[in-house]
């Protein structure tokens, strides 16, 4: 096996976690917006609406926006969407297993004098679910890599250097410099 001395390993061009980040970006805060142009910021923690079968609240909406605006941002480096993605497992998957005790589906609820102020329901317990599963992708997701040698690091006024003998393949070998 042939290694390049110097060699370096980095992360090349647009990653998928960028993309699925932006992705979850734009929608968390189309919704938002949508969710607060709808419900309006009266009742902040109050029943408030409901978009396509989802609870929406104020309080819920700004949440919602919040986070894809923070996605976004965070969708503009690499390791950052994949801090985004850890952020949505987490903070999501927390608010699955709050509504799954909210709904009575696990029957002890130690933060039970919290009360419901995002007015969560059955079907916005599986959106957390899905949610997080899509943010432990983000986190997850592989990404493309390249390897960088140390020619490529070279600064830019070498390439300039026409003057510069080129040293070229001999013809009858393999094509490598001896």
């Amino acid at each position: 096996m042939v290694r390049a001395h110097g060699a370096r390993v980095r992360v090349e061009g647009l990653q998928p976690a960028q993309v699925l980040a932006v992705l979850l970006g734009v929608l968390f805060l189309a919704y938002g917006i949508v969710g607060l142009v709808k419900s309006g910021f009266g009742d902040f923690t109050g029943h408030g609406v409901t978009l396509w079968r989802f609870s929406a609240n104020p309080l819920n909406n700004v949440v919602h926006v919040a986070t894809g605006v923070i996605g976004l941002l965070l969708a503009l480096g690499s390791g950052r969407a994949r801090t985004f993605g850890w952020l949505l497992f987490i903070g999501y998957g927390a608010l699955f297993v709050w509504g799954l005790m909210l709904a009575g589906t696990i029957t002890v609820n130690p933060v039970s004098s919290l009360g419901n102020p995002l007015n969560l329901a059955d079907a916005d317990n599986w959106l957390h679910l899905g949610i997080a599963v899509l943010g432990l992708l983000t986190a997850v997701l592989p990404a493309r890599h390249g390897v960088l040698l140390p020619e490529d690091e070279a600064p830019a006024e070498a390439d300039a250097d026409t003057t510069a003998p080129r040293h070229r393949p001999e013809h009858g070998g393999h094509g490598l410099a001896h």
